[in-house]
C-alpha cells in the first residue's frame, strides 16, 4: 500500500514524501516583497514533500489583496531568493503559485486606481482584504471591466515572465493558479464569462486562456516544473459553471498532452464541504480523463484531508495529498501525521497580516 511518507516525483521534482503544503495567503509581504520572516516561515515547514507558496501576483494588475507578494520586480525576486535558499537548506522543495486575481480586486490596489479586469464586466459578490490603519479589513470587490481580446497576449506574457522569474529566484517550479474564482477560473466558468468572441461561449473557447498560459509556461521552463491548480465546483469568490464535468474533463484531456509535473485538484468547496449537493462532480472520472489523454503528472488532491482520508485517497489513485491550514499551526505537520500526534489549534485572529505571532511561533513536537 502506498504510504504518505514514501518518496515520489512531481515531474522533474523529487519529493521526500507525498505530503504537500497547500498555498496559504497570509498578507505579510509589504510592498509585495517577501521578508526574512517569510523565509523563516517556509523553512520551518520544509519537511513537506512539496511546499506550494502563497499565491503570488504575476503583475501589479494581478494583485487583489493587501500585502501579498509579487514576482515581477527585482526587490521581490531578491526577497524570494531568501525564501527558496532557506527552504533548500532545510532540505525542502518549493514551487511558487502564479496568480492573477482578475475581478477579485479593488480599485485602491490597481495601478492608477483603475477597475480590475475580468472576462466580462460582471461584479463578483465577494470580498478582498485591504489594510486600514494597519488592520486587515474585508472589503467588497470593485466592479471590473471586460478585457479586450487584444490584451490577452500581454497577460499570457506576464505569466511567462513570472515563470522565468520564479526559476531565477530559485524555485523548483511553478503552479498556475487556475482555481477559486480568479482570472483563469473566471474565463473557464459561465457565471463569470459571457463573452461572444474566441474566449467565450464554447468549452474550447472558455478554456483557451488557461491552455495558452500553460503552453507558454511549459515552453519557458518545461512541463516537468509546471503544475496547475483546478477547482471544478468551488463557489469561492462567487464563481459557478452551469455544467462543470464536461468543461473540466476537456481541460484535463488537453493538459494531459503537455507533460506537466502535477495537477492539483480542490475537491468540493475550497476550505468547506467536500461534497456539494447542488454541484455533483465525479473526480475519479476527471483523473481517468487525464490519464487516458496521456497525462503522467502527479495527481494531487486537496480539501479537508486528515491522515486516514489521505491514505484512502492514495489507495484510490492519488499521488500527493495537499494539506492547508493544518500547516499554519503545525510547522512539523509531517511528523505529527507520522506519529498520529495531536495538532496545535489554529489562531484564526492571526491568519491575515501582522508579524511573527501566529506565523512563525507555533510549537513543534521537539519543543
Amino acid at each position: 500500500m502506498t504510504s504518505l511518507f514514501e518518496p515520489t516525483h512531481a515531474g522533474d521534482i523529487a519529493l521526500a514524501n507525498r505530503i504537500a503544503m497547500a498555498p496559504l495567503t497570509r498578507n505579510r509581504a509589504p510592498d509585495a516583497i517577501p521578508t526574512e520572516l517569510t523565509a523563516t516561515y517556509y523553512a520551518q515547514r520544509a519537511t513537506a514533500g512539496l511546499i506550494i507558496s502563497e499565491a503570488t501576483a504575476i503583475s501589479p494588475e494581478g494583485q487583489g489583496y493587501a500585502d501579498v507578494p509579487g514576482l515581477y520586480g527585482t526587490e521581490q525576486l531578491d526577497g524570494w531568493k531568501k525564501v527558496t535558499r532557506a527552504v533548500h537548506e532545510a532540505g525542502g522543495k518549493i514551487v511558487v503559485q502564479l496568480w492573477h486575481v482578475g475581478r477579485i480586486s479593488h480599485t485602491s490596489l490597481q495601478p492608477g486606481h483603475a477597475k480590475p479586469v475580468a472576462p466580462s464586466a460582471i461584479r463578483a459578490h465577494a470580498k478582498t482584504v485591504l489594510l486600514k490603519d494597519g488592520v486587515p479589513t474585508f472589503t467588497d470587490t470593485s466592479e471590473p471591466r471586460a478585457l479586450d481580446a487584444e490584451e490577452l497576449p500581454r497577460i499570457v506574457q506576464d505569466y511567462r515572465h513570472a515563470a522565468r522569474n520564479a526559476i531565477a529566484a530559485g524555485f523548483d517550479g511553478v503552479e498556475i493558479h487556475a482555481a477559486n474564482g480568479y482570472l483563469i477560473d473566471q474565463f473557464l466558468k459561465t457565471g463569470a464569462n459571457q463573452r461572444t468572441d474566441d474566449y467565450g461561449g464554447s468549452i474550447k473557447n472558455r478554456a483557451r486562456l488557461l491552455l495558452e498560459v500553460t503552453r507558454a509556461i511549459v515552453d519557458e521552463i518545461g512541463g516537468g516544473r509546471t503544475g496547475i491548480r483546478l477547482s471544478p465546483v468551488t463557489p469561492a469568490n462567487d464563481i459557478v459553471d452551469e455544467n462543470p464535468q464536461p468543461l473540466f474533463d476537456y481541460v484535463v484531456r488537453e493538459l494531459g498532452k503537455l507533460g506537466l509535473a502535477y495537477v492539483h485538484v480542490i475537491e468540493g468547496a475550497t476550505g468547506g464541504p467536500r461534497e456539494l449537493p447542488d454541484r455533483p462532480f465525479d473526480y475519479a472520472e476527471l483523473r481517468n480523463a487525464y490519464r487516458a489523454a496521456g497525462g503522467k503528472g502527479a495527481w494531487m488532491v486537496n480539501n479537508a484531508y486528515d491522515r486516514a482520508l489521505a491514505e484512502a485517497a492514495l489507495a484510490n489513485g492519488a499521488d500527493i495529498v495537499a494539506f492547508g491550514r493544518p500547516f499554519i499551526s503545525n510547522p512539523d505537520l509531517v511528523e505529527r501525521l507520522k506519529q498520529n500526534a495531536r495538532l496545535n489549534e489554529l489562531n484564526r485572529d492571526t491568519l491575515y497580516g501582522g508579524g511573527a505571532k501566529g506565523y512563525t511561533d507555533y510549537p513543534t513536537l521537539a519543543g
